[in-house]
């Protein structure tokens, strides 16, 4: 007789109950393998070899009673199940880091790991002085594991908001009210086309916001400062990226026209790569904010970074809302 059970051929799930010592070890090789992108790379990242490696990975798996991953030939992927496990992997020990870097707190200690998160594209700002932040932090703080991640605004609030980032540095003022925020420095974003466009070296003189809606537009694929105002102006996005280093390619094929820092777009320019359409016309101008978990007092560590962010950009402490 048929089974109708509905269980039959299924992977057998295990009850995890409590979490140990070595769940939590073996949870942190799982993210180190998804974040290094598959198994020969962490080997490198976690200095240990790969038969050591693939015993932890199917110890977790044993232990969660799912398949986490696909590997070998074809590749490393993850399972729909793994995507899922990660994610809560990257809450879970979000929240156990939290939790000894508030132990650190209370012993008096800048110890432990701080994670950091901030919009591509920064560090040739002249504007910006975050590395002069992290110097300071590091001046203070020697001891302590600093992690540095780049990612989209929405990332970075989500990240924040699920606890795995505990800074983040934004081109815009957060879109969440569980999010509070400090200004530190502005940025212009022109609007530039490259070689083999119609208005690449062409007189500009008579073009306006409108007249540029009849050129295909390339612009970022997430609610920011940059989608704001092509829908503001009119403009016809018909490429998308998503990080200032797609836009710039997309620009660069000569068949787009899209907005980039200027800073960023400035050494191409000077090779003649790229060219500003009508620089003092087709601009705009955004400001960068420091970003934290407005329900969760920020630790020690990300306190000194916040300040340290403050005031090398010449501000002062007292500007953080009084939540922190």
């Amino acid at each position: 007789m048929a089974d109708f059970s509905g269980d039959s051929g299924r992977r057998p799930r295990a009850a995890l109950g409590q979490l140990s010592d070595m769940d939590l070890r073996l949870l942190r090789v799982f993210r180190t393998v998804v974040e290094c992108g598959g198994m020969a790379a962490a080997e490198l990242e976690l200095n240990i070899g790969s038969s050591t490696l693939s015993r932890h990975m199917k110890d977790l798996e044993q232990r969660l009673g799912l398949t986490l991953c696909r590997r070998g030939r074809a590749g490393f992927a993850l399972t729909p199940e793994g995507h899922r496990i990660y994610e809560s992997t990257l809450q879970l020990l979000g929240g156990v880091e939290r939790f000894l870097g508030q132990v650190d707190d209370i012993h008096g200690r800048l110890a432990g790991t701080l994670d950091v998160a901030l919009f591509d594209k920064t560090v040739s700002n002249p504007h910006s002085r975050i590395p002069e932040a992290i110097a300071a932090l590091h001046d203070q703080a020697p001891q302590l594991h600093l992690r540095l991640h780049v990612a989209s605004i929405q990332a970075i609030e989500r990240g924040l908001m699920e606890g795995r980032w505990q800074v983040g540095i934004l081109p815009s003022a957060p879109s969440s009210g569980a999010l509070d925020s400090a200004q530190l420095f502005g940025e212009r974003m022109q609007l530039y086309c490259a070689p083999g466009h119609a208005l690449y070296g062409a007189d500009h003189g008579a073009l306006d916001w409108d007249s540029l809606g009849a050129h295909a537009f390339a612009g970022l694929g997430y609610q920011s400062p940059n989608m704001a105002l092509s829908h503001q102006a009119g403009l016809q996005r018909q490429a998308t990226g998503f990080d200032q280093e797609a836009i710039a390619m997309l620009v660069r094929s000569g068949r787009y026209l899209g907005f980039l820092p200027d800073h960023y777009a400035r050494p191409m320019e000077a090779q003649g790569l790229l060219q500003a359409v009508a620089a003092q016309r087709f601009f705009y101008l955004c400001d960068f904010f420091a970003v934290w978990r407005s329900a969760v007092a920020p630790g020690r560590a990300a306190k000194v970074f916040m300040d340290a962010l403050l005031q090398v950009h010449g501000k002062h402490p007292e500007h953080r809302l009084s939540r922190m």
